[in-house]
Formats: structure tokens, C-alpha cells, sequence
């Protein structure tokens, strides 16, 4: 059952050196700024939990596994503090899970949107199932994926990102998103993801802490200028959001 608390919910289950984190939002696992702070405070928390070995990323229900960013929360931005504010919560969880000394496993069950796709791109190995399609509507409505773009294109090249971004309307499947690397396993059903996750999640959380620590540290070389470039996106897309035409798009999708 899905959570109707309007600042979403997370809970962390830890069993068997497994840490499962799961977020939930009543409109689509989307994210308000306090779910985000919430989330990022939980990557650097089990970051150093001596419990465990494997992290995995999940969303609640069986359908959307995440919209992205707050809409109200964007249409509300009125200054440059706010806009800043506002896009640096996604640029802080990526940052989290990027400095996140343990694995992280994405579960991607269903549509993903936006800043949904930066969270994806930013676990380091991630099963779907096949209604996992992704889209990047950013462009659509005025601004641009800046702040995820680094994530997305890391997974999906400098072409993969482009094409994500500039067809914003455009939902790709999950066998477009397994060819190009963002998901490394798609599956038929969640019951058939669920119970390879499972295994796999299990053996990987068997094997030595150490060699787990520094394997993700190698995933991630040559990415710790982010913690900077992240929150200058974040800026760059505050300032995006003020301008007029952003303004005009998002008051068309409002009504």
C-alpha cells in the first residue's frame, strides 16, 4: 500500500548485511525537498554502518517508480535562493550515493521521469522489469535535466543523453535503456525481478565488505569534482525556472 503522507515517507529495513531503503510520495513517488534531505541523510548514514555490505533503492507500490522533482514545488520557485535550493535536493542525494561507500542496487518497477532517471543512472547496478520505460520532460516545460545530466551521461553516453533530452516527450523502453547501460538486468514481471534481486542481493552481501568498498570506489574514480558541479547545475536550473518562458510552460501544465 502506498503512503498518503504529502512529505512521502522512507524506511530502511537492515537484514542480513542488506540495507533496503524505500521511498514513497502519493503522486508517483515524486520527491518534495524534504523527502530528498531525508534520502541523502540515509545514503551518508549507511555509508558507515558496520551492519552492512549492499544497499538497495526501491519505491513504493507496483507502478511508477519514481516522477521526479515536486511539479508544486517547482511552479512555486519565486527567486533564485528558492531555485537553487529547490534543485540542489537531487544534486545532494546524487552526491550521496556517489560518496556511498557501499553498492547500491536500484529496483526500478515501473515509469521513471526526470529526476527518477538521475537516481537510476546513479545506482551501480540496477534491475527493472519491463514497464520500466524512462523519459527526460525537463526541455518540454521550460528548463533542462542539468543537474542529473553528469549521472545520465556517465550510464548512457553523451548521445544517450541527447537523445533522452532533446525528444522530451518521448518514453524509451527498458530494453533501450539495458542496451545502453543504464539497467543491467530487465525482467518480465516484479515477482521474477523481485526473486533475482533477491539471490543476488544475498551473494553479493556474502562476499568480503573490503573488496565490496573498494570495487564502488573504483566505479566512481574521476567523479569528485561533482560535489561542485552538481550545485552549479543546481543554480544554473534556478535560474532557468525564473525565466518567463519556463513560467508560461509550466502555467500550460498546471491547469
Amino acid at each position: 500500500m502506498s503512503t498518503t503522507r504529502p512529505n512521502g515517507s522512507l524506511y530502511t529495513k537492515i537484514e542480513n548485511r542488506i540495507a533496503t531503503v524505500e521511498f514513497g510520495h502519493p503522486a508517483s513517488n515524486s520527491f518534495v525537498s524534504e523527502l530528498l534531505e531525508r534520502l541523502s541523510n540515509e545514503f551518508r548514514k549507511l555509508s558507515d554502518h558496520k551492519d552492512v555490505s549492499v544497499i538497495v533503492l526501491k519505491s513504493e507500490g507496483d507502478r511508477a517508480f519514481c516522477a521526479g522533482a515536486s511539479f508544486d514545488e517547482l511552479v512555486a520557485i519565486s527567486n533564485l535562493e528558492e531555485g537553487k535550493a529547490f534543485f540542489s535536493g537531487f544534486a545532494n542525494v546524487i552526491n550521496a550515493m556517489r560518496a556511498c561507500r557501499k553498492p547500491i542496487v536500484g529496483r526500478i518497477q515501473g515509469k521513471t521521469v526526470g529526476g527518477g532517471v538521475g537516481l537510476a543512472a546513479t545506482c551501480d547496478y540496477v534491475f527493472a522489469t519491463e514497464a520500466a520505460s524512462i523519459k527526460l520532460s525537463e526541455i518540454s516545460i521550460g528548463i533542462a535535466p542539468l543537474v542529473i545530466a553528469p549521472a545520465v551521461e556517465r550510464k548512457l553516453g553523451k548521445s544517450g543523453l541527447a537523445e533522452l533530452s532533446l525528444y522530451p516527450t518521448e518514453w524509451k523502453n527498458a530494453y533501450w535503456a539495458k542496451e545502453k547501460g543504464l539497467f543491467s538486468k530487465v525482467y518480465d514481471s516484479i515477482a521474477e525481478m523481485d526473486k533475482e534481486l533477491d539471490f543476488h542481493t544475498q551473494k553479493l552481501a556474502s562476499y568480503n565488505p573490503e573488496a565490496l568498498v573498494k570495487m564502488k570506489q573504483i566505479l566512481w574514480e574521476g567523479t569528485e569534482h561533482w560535489d561542485d558541479l552538481l550545485l552549479e547545475r543546481a543554480e544554473a536550473s534556478g535560474k532557468l525556472a525564473l525565466s518567463p518562458n519556463t513560467k508560461k510552460a509550466l502555467a500550460k501544465f498546471k491547469k
